[in-house]
């Protein structure tokens, strides 16, 4: 692996072979720092995610009342609580970055909260539509202005008074979800929320750990309001798995591989893509579960082993969406033809992903096709090297990595800093099993 300005470059390690961790859970991470923000009092947040965007969750946080504090080497927060009548008005714009998680949450927050906010993010945020949670905030009698009628960032949100509404979401969507629920902690009456599938559930788990009444049925999760200040809570955050799926989907595809990740969360909305791969033939076992919060988690072994196909549709991808990229390239090796439909929240990620892999693979030589909403590919494929553009996205950036070690020559992933949001970890760790595991 050689860096050159931002672009990284990926040959053949030969075996992954060790036992590893992999960085605290992101989405988890996110909504722990909001709780805990919202708390009376001091939390301890352990096992924490380092990257860019939980940064900037930290940061919008500590504008608005809360302290937030610690040791990133430790992966360690604590945060001193405002409360919801500590949130106060910031002089600078809240800058989100590229975190799509931060901005959303935090329009539900502030929504709820006294004073005007103004948030913002970098240019791929900015392009990303908000509508989907602006809209059923304003239902909810949310003051929210911004770009394109609010549909896009910069946004302005004053904070109301505000009223439980039966929401009905056309898309599942664990972030727009999350944001009316959190937003329904303070609303006069009942805030309900019902998708046409299941999304992430980590909120839903982590306001009854805080003592917060929530009902569940199926997809549809409802809060009361008036809610005072939530209690602080000591929380150890479980491992990423989709920073996991990485090296899990890695393991797989080189030979002779044999990878353990550790302490990695296994909450049942989110390993869509651990049972696509199982049902492709891969070589997974799960073990030694633990309880963290109310957060599964446990280890996984993988080892190397040849691919079928699987179905990737509508009904799993709100589990594994944000797997997608990884599983193409899983997808790349497999005998016969993978075909991902319902998946088009793919076009409004950081980057539009469907059209963003399916140019990539093809510079690699993989037989691939794009879809409306999804994609898909024939394999096996011989993969070759070549210049792939992640266009800032991470995820595609950390896929074609991956691929990088399959390919019969050099794959160079443009926009390398990309991976700064989420995983900043990964060269680091796969030098690690790439070395039969040894220490640093």
């Amino acid at each position: 692996m050689n860096k050159s300005s931002d672009r990284q470059s990926f040959t053949s390690l030969g075996p992954l072979v060790g036992e590893l961790g992999v960085p605290g859970d992101k989405s988890i991470t996110h909504r722990a720092l909001i709780l805990a923000a919202l708390a009376r009092g001091r939390s301890v947040l352990t096992g924490v995610g380092r990257g860019l965007d939980v940064a900037a969750t930290a940061r919008i946080l500590g504008s608005v009342g809360a302290v937030v504090a610690g040791d990133p080497a430790k992966s360690q927060l604590e945060v001193e609580g405002c409360g919801w009548s500590g949130l106060t008005e910031s002089t600078d714009v809240l800058d989100a970055g590229n975190s799509g998680t931060t901005l959303r949450l935090m329009l539900g927050v502030l929504a709820a909260a006294r004073g005007a906010f103004f948030l913002s993010g970098d240019a791929s945020l900015g392009g990303r539509p908000m509508g989907r949670i602006v809209a059923p905030l304003r239902a909810m009698g949310a003051t929210i202005d911004g770009r394109a009628g609010g549909d896009r960032a910069p946004l302005m949100v004053r904070g109301s008074e505000l009223t439980g509404v039966d929401h009905v979401l056309p898309v599942a969507s664990a972030q727009v979800k999350s944001a009316l629920l959190l937003a329904g902690l303070r609303a006069n009456g009942r805030t309900t929320v019902t998708e046409p599938a299941a999304s992430r559930d980590h909120t839903e788990r982590m306001l009854a750990a805080v003592g917060v009444p929530i009902e569940r049925r199926g997809q549809w999760s409802s809060v009361a309001g008036r809610h005072e200040d939530l209690a602080p809570v000591a929380r150890r955050i479980p491992g990423d798995i989709s920073s996991a799926m990485f090296l899990v989907v890695a393991a797989t595809l080189v030979p002779g591989s044999d990878v353990t990740v550790t302490g990695v969360g296994l909450n049942p909305t989110r390993t869509g893509a651990l049972e696509v791969l199982e049902a492709m033939g891969a070589r997974i076992e799960v073990g030694s579960p633990v309880d963290l919060g109310g957060e599964p988690a446990g280890c996984i072994r993988v080892r190397a082993g040849e691919l079928g196909t699987a179905a990737i549709d509508a009904a799993i991808v709100p589990r594994l969406v944000d797997e997608l990229p990884i599983l193409a390239i899983a997808a790349t090796q497999a005998t016969g033809e993978t075909v991902i439909s319902g998946a088009a929240e793919l076009r409004v990620k950081e980057s539009d992903r469907i059209a963003t892999v399916v140019q990539g693979l093809k510079v690699l030589g993989a037989d691939v096709d794009a879809l409306d909403d999804g994609l898909v590919i024939r394999g096996p494929c011989a993969l070759r090297g070549g210049v792939v553009d992640s266009h800032g996205d991470h995820r595609v950036a950390l896929a074609f990595a991956v691929a990088g070690l399959i390919a019969k020559g050099k794959v160079e992933v443009e926009g390398w800093h990309a991976v700064d949001s989420s995983f900043p970890e990964f060269l680091g760790l796969l030098d690690r099993v790439g070395r039969g595991g040894s220490p640093r």
